[in-house]
């Protein structure tokens, strides 16, 4: 495969997700044509991977339907060789088999692997869009994460890592807080997930570790001694989304952005695609002196499989 490139930051876009709605942005994309098209905003101005999630394009509601999956991936796959991250967090209340089903119909090089259960919770968001809803489900969706819990046990990480394993599938897994950092080093001294690993801290999400700056160099750390050696990168939700992304350039680390996270560009002003947001971090990483990976690059960065091993 080749000697990885001196450090180069990877920059990953979140295109769509599973928290916004459409009453928030008219630019959240839903349909195929919309999510390749916001991959192709991210690609075209350097981005090096794009975390894909897929929607119901009538409505927008969040659905892992496989054939979506693959009408993205395949049609992506044939524009440019730009890294797809396939979610297996599914969207709110989603079944873990069905979560899991990306990964053996697509065998992606890269797939989202959550580290632990946790009290995802969107509802405090509903109150600011009483009265506008586009859609019936939007409402009850954000609503019922009062009483909801995200569940990643021990078990379901272990399917979902064996599942990976089979289809060498790398794992991203996604740290909300430091405590799951705790149920990774036991998966790795179990023998259940191989090293070296890639962690993604998640921060912001109401339920998970707040994103500030002494947050990230506490979970940093923490994975050090933990952990050992690992490729780690940073998202976090909304107005934290680029000061929190900096941050972990200043640190060596690697970077998410998109609309899945954050929907805006600049205070006011409602980003029109993902890849604006990625075209920002990268002015940003180039003023700090810290050049981004491309695609070719960051496949050699993660240890993937390549993009002629995967099913789409």
């Amino acid at each position: 495969m080749g000697k990885p490139p001196a450090h180069k930051a990877i920059i990953t876009a979140a295109v769509t997700g599973a928290i916004h709605t459409p009453t928030m942005s008219p630019y959240l994309p839903i349909t195929p044509t919309q999510l390749i098209d916001d991959i192709m905003s991210v690609y075209e101005v350097g981005g090096a991977v794009a975390h894909l999630h897929v929607r119901d394009p009538e409505t927008g509601m969040p659905k892992a339907d496989q054939a979506i999956f693959r009408e993205v991936a395949a049609e992506v796959k044939k524009r440019c060789d730009i890294i797809l991250c396939m979610t297996t967090g599914g969207s709110i209340g989603d079944t873990v088999e069905n979560r899991a089903k990306v990964v053996s119909t697509l065998e992606p090089e890269l797939a989202s692997l959550n580290a632990g259960s946790i009290n995802f919770a969107l509802f405090h968001v509903a109150p600011k869009f009483e009265g506008q809803w586009k859609f019936d489900w939007e409402k009850k969706y954000l609503t019922g994460t009062e009483d909801f819990i995200f569940p990643n046990t021990f078990y379901t990480i272990g399917k979902f890592t064996e599942l990976m394993g089979r289809y060498a599938t790398k794992p991203e897994f996604e740290i909300y807080d430091v405590g799951m950092i705790n149920n990774l080093a036991y998966l790795i001294q179990s023998g259940q997930v191989q090293k070296p690993v890639y962690l993604q801290f998640v921060m912001g999400i109401l339920g998970g570790i707040p994103a500030t700056v002494e947050n990230l160099v506490y979970l940093v750390q923490t994975a050090r001694q933990q952990i050992g050696e690992f490729q780690w990168s940073v998202c976090a939700a909304g107005r934290a989304q680029f000061p929190m992304t900096t941050q972990a350039l200043l640190m060596g680390g690697n970077a998410r952005v998109g609309l899945e996270d954050n929907l805006f560009i600049e205070k006011g002003t409602l980003a029109k695609n993902s890849g604006e947001q990625v075209a920002k971090l990268k002015r940003i990483a180039g003023e700090l002196g810290v050049a981004t990976a491309t695609p070719a690059e960051a496949r050699q960065i993660l240890g993937l499989k390549g993009l002629d091993k995967v099913n789409f």
